[in-house]
C-alpha cells in the first residue's frame, strides 16, 4: 500500500465511525484502487457499501479481494465478518478458516470461527474451534462460554475440572469470572447440581453487573412514555407503495421463546429471516424530524409512508418474493409505530411463565443488550414493566397482536405452528416442527439448542432453584407479577 492509500486507509476508516459513509466511500475506493494482495481495506470498503445499503457492490469488492494474492490474515478475518452481514456464511467460514491458516497463533480467529460454525450448526468443529483458541491462549475466556453452551455436559463429558482451574487462578479479575462462571454453572446445571450451579450463576451475574452504569428507572420511563404517545393508532388509507403484508415481526423478551417460533416459520415454504436486526427502529429514526417535544413524540409523529419504504429498503434489499421475518425481540418497543407503518404486517409476541423467563435470562450472559437481566431488582421491575406496555398493547392493538404462550408451542407444536401460520396467511406444515432439520443459520443465544428437536424440558426449571430465586420471587410480586401460589 503506497503512503496515499495509507493515508486514505486511516480517513475512510474514522469517516466511518463517525457515520460519514458517503464521505468514507471515496476514501476506501482510492486506498484499494491499485491493490494486488487482499488488503484490510477491502473489508472497509464491503461495510461501508453495506452501510450505504449497497449489498450487490459489497458482494463484488470481496469476490474481488479473495481472487487477489494472499493477504494478511486480519485481511480475510474482515472479509468473513462483512460476509456474516451480507448472509453469505459459508463464505464466512471459509474466510475465517483461511485466517486461522495464516494466523494459527490468533486466538480472536478460532472464536469467530467457532461462533461462525455454530450459527451453521457444526456444533463440533465449533466446539473444536474453541478448543484451538484456549490452547493458544488460556485467558481467552469467551471460549470457555461459548464451548460450554455447545452442547448438554454429561458426567463423562464435561469442562469442569478445566473451569473450576482455571476460576482458581490468584490473577482471576472480574472479566474472568464473568464468562467462567457462566460456563461453569451451566454446566453444572447440565449435571443436575443446581445449588452449586446457582453459586456461580450469581457471581458471573454479580460480575457482569458490576461493569455496567445502568438504571433501570430509565427503561421503566421509556415504556410508560412509549404507552403514552401511542394511545390509539393512526392508520392511513390503503393502497400504499409499500407491501407491508410481507412482514412478520416477532417480539418478546429475550430467552422466551422467540427463536424457537422463527425456527418454526423459517421451516416452512416461502418464508426467511433478516434474524436480530435493527432495521425497523433505524427505519423509524431516520423518519423522525426535528421539532417540538421529545424523540418519543416525535417518532409518533413520524410519516407512516416514509417509515415503510425507509424499512422496506433496509428489510429486503435483496427483492426477495419470500414472507420476511423479523426477530428482535425487543421490537415490542415498537408494535405501535410498526403497524402505524406496516399496517398488514403481522406481529407475533411470545410470552413465557415469569419465572422461567426471568431465570432463563438471568442465567444467561448478553453482548452489550439487556443490562437489566443481572440483578433481580432490576429483572422483576423490568418485567413488571414489560407486562405493563405489553397490556397496553394488547388495549390498543386488540387481535393485532397474535400471542403465542411458549409453554403451549413447546407442548403442541403442531397446533400452536398452524395457528401462527393461519395468522400470518401461510401454509402450515407439520414438517416446520422438525426444527433440528432446519438448515438455516442462527446466530443468537439458543443458536445451539434449536439444533435439538423440540423440548419441554426448561418449562419449570426454575423449580430447582426455588430456594435461591426468593428474592427475585418476592421482587415480582411486589411490582405486581402473578407468581406460582407454591413459588
Amino acid at each position: 500500500m503506497t503512503p496515499a492509500s495509507a493515508s486514505a486507509d486511516i480517513e475512510a476508516f474514522r469517516l466511518l465511525r463517525a457515520g460519514r459513509l458517503a464521505e468514507a466511500l471515496p476514501l476506501a475506493e482510492q486506498a484499494v484502487a491499485n491493490a494486488v494482495v487482499c488488503l484490510p481495506t477491502h473489508a472497509l470498503l464491503a461495510t461501508i457499501l453495506v452501510g450505504l445499503r449497497r449489498p450487490g457492490d459489497a458482494e463484488t469488492v470481496i469476490s474481488r479481494a479473495v481472487d487477489l494474492k494472499t493477504g494478511s490474515a486480519d485481511a480475510y478475518d474482515g472479509l468473513a465478518y462483512v460476509s456474516m452481514a451480507l448472509g453469505r456464511h459459508e463464505r464466512a467460514s471459509a474466510l475465517y478458516r483461511r485466517a486461522t491458516a495464516l494466523a494459527p497463533q490468533t486466538t480472536r480467529f478460532w472464536y469467530n470461527l467457532a461462533c461462525c460454525e455454530r450459527g451453521l450448526g457444526r456444533l463440533s468443529e465449533a466446539e473444536a474451534a474453541c478448543d484451538r483458541s484456549i490452547a493458544v491462549d488460556v485467558t481467552q475466556y469467551p471460549s470457555y462460554l461459548l464451548r460450554s453452551e455447545l452442547r448438554v455436559q454429561t458426567p463423562e463429558f464435561n469442562h469442569l475440572i478445566e473451569l473450576q482451574a482455571q476460576l482458581a487462578r490468584p490473577e482471576t479479575d472480574g472479566r474472568a469470572q464473568m464468562f467462567l462462571g457462566y460456563a461453569l454453572a451451566k454446566e453444572l446445571d447440565d449435571l443436575g447440581r443446581y445449588d452449586e450451579a446457582f453459586h456461580w450463576f450469581s457471581r458471573a451475574a454479580h460480575a457482569r453487573r458490576s461493569r455496567l452504569a445502568y438504571d433501570v428507572a430509565g427503561d421503566e420511563q421509556k415504556m410508560r412514555r412509549i404507552a403514552e404517545v401511542y394511545p390509539r393508532i393512526r392508520v392511513g388509507p390503503a393502497g400504499r407503495a409499500t407491501d407491508s403484508s410481507k412482514y412478520i415481526f416477532i417480539v418478546g423478551l429475550p430467552r422466551s421463546g422467540t427463536t424457537l417460533l422463527e425456527r418454526i416459520l423459517t421451516g416452512l415454504p416461502g418464508v426467511s429471516s433478516n434474524g436480530e436486526t435493527n432495521n425497523f427502529s433505524s427505519a423509524l429514526m431516520a423518519a423522525t424530524l426535528e421539532g417540538q417535544g421529545d424523540v418519543f413524540a416525535r417518532a409518533a409523529a413520524a410519516d407512516p409512508d416514509a417509515v415503510a419504504a425507509n424499512y422496506a429498503e433496509r428489510a429486503n434489499a435483496l427483492g426477495s418474493n419470500d414472507k420476511i421475518v423479523e426477530k428482535l425481540p425487543m421490537n415490542y418497543l415498537y408494535a405501535g409505530a410498526i403497524k402505524q407503518a406496516l399496517p398488514d404486517a403481522r406481529i407475533l409476541a411470545v410470552r413465557r411463565a415469569p419465572l422461567d423467563s426471568c431465570f432463563a435470562m438471568y442465567r444467561t450472559l448478553f453482548g452489550e443488550a439487556y443490562p437489566f437481566s443481572y440483578d433481580f431488582e432490576d429483572l422483576a421491575r423490568y418485567f413488571a414493566g414489560y407486562e405493563r406496555l405489553m397490556n397496553h398493547w394488547r388495549a390498543v392493538l386488540g387481535e393485532e397482536i397474535h400471542e403465542v404462550v411458549y409453554e403451549d408451542l413447546v407442548r403442541e407444536p403442531d397446533r400452536e405452528g398452524s395457528a401462527v401460520a393461519d395468522h400470518c396467511g401461510l401454509v402450515w406444515s407439520p414438517a416446520a416442527i422438525e426444527i433440528q432439520k432446519n438448515t438455516s443459520v442462527s446466530l443468537t443465544a439458543s443458536a445451539a439448542q434449536v439444533r435439538r428437536p423440540i423440548y419441554g424440558t426448561s418449562s419449570g426449571r426454575w423449580r430447582h432453584y426455588r430456594r435461591h430465586l426468593q428474592p427475585l420471587i418476592a421482587a415480582l410480586r411486589q411490582y405486581g407479577v402473578a407468581v406460582p401460589e407454591d413459588a
